[in-house]
């Protein structure tokens, strides 16, 4: 059931998993929320997680993937029973593949010519209008923005950030909520600082082989504005057939 009168954009589905419960009971409308884990840690997945249910609940949401195209996500999304097309169609879910080939250059575009991503992404006035924007990986956008490239070579990380973090600002005032995913070990500490320092929820992934085993955990590392009681570190794991399910809760 949509919760619109609520602060809190609601992730639904409690009689799937206790993903919604776990993390007090939704985003924080009007919050930044950055995801960090190294590849194959979960973030695709808890962001699609976070888009189906958002889109569940009668909220609009803005997904950006630079990974997969329109089919390759409609074939994930059914995978983990997380079936969308009835909200593409409907339009409450807005899926862009920002499709950046291994040479920075935005496929099918002229021979060379890198794009500002970062400000062809602030100027998309559509992406905007949804109540959640969540891209998926954010780190691959700022690794080949020129401009953005020019300034971390030249040590200026803070000043290349300082004008997106104002950007996110000004959308979250507006009661949106934008959800950015990273990996860490694809780009410089300095140039993360900025986003890790705005962000209003700021979760740590992990993932973890021990034998044949896969396990995941969240660590919940700043929260604000919750609903209720959130895990300081909450174990998950990602199954075909079923999706995010959660697997333990620990509180300090």
């Amino acid at each position: 059931m949509s919760q619109k009168g609520s602060k809190l954009y609601p992730l639904g589905m409690e009689d799937h998993d206790r993903l919604n419960n776990e993390l007090g009971g939704g985003l924080p409308q009007g919050s930044i929320v950055l995801m960090e884990g190294n590849y194959g840690a979960g973030k695709s997945a808890l962001s699609q997680r976070f888009t189906y249910g958002l889109c569940e609940e009668g909220y609009s949401v803005t997904l950006i993937s630079t990974e997969l195209d329109v089919g390759g996500f409609i074939d994930q999304m059914h995978s983990l029973s997380y079936d969308t097309e009835s909200h593409l169609l409907n339009e409450d879910l807005l899926y862009l593949h920002a499709d950046i080939d291994t040479e920075g250059k935005l496929s099918g575009g002229d021979e060379g010519d890198r794009k500002e991503l970062l400000k062809r992404l602030m100027e998309a006035e559509a992406v905007w209008n949804a109540d959640v924007v969540i891209i998926d990986t954010f780190d691959a956008i700022l690794r080949n923005d020129p401009k953005f490239d020019a300034l971390v070579r030249n040590n200026e990380e803070r000043q290349a950030a300082l004008e997106i973090v104002s950007f996110f600002r000004d959308i979250a005032s507006q009661g949106k909520t934008i959800v950015l995913t990273v990996d860490p070990s694809t780009v410089d500490g300095d140039a993360i600082g900025p986003f890790r320092a705005i962000a209003d929820g700021y979760f740590e992934l992990e993932m973890v082989e021990v034998g044949s085993d896969v396990r995941r955990h969240m660590a919940v590392k700043r929260f604000a504005g919750m609903g209720g009681q959130v895990g300081d570190h909450i174990g998950y794991s990602v199954r075909s057939g079923i999706g995010i399910v959660i697997e333990s809760r620990e509180v300090a």
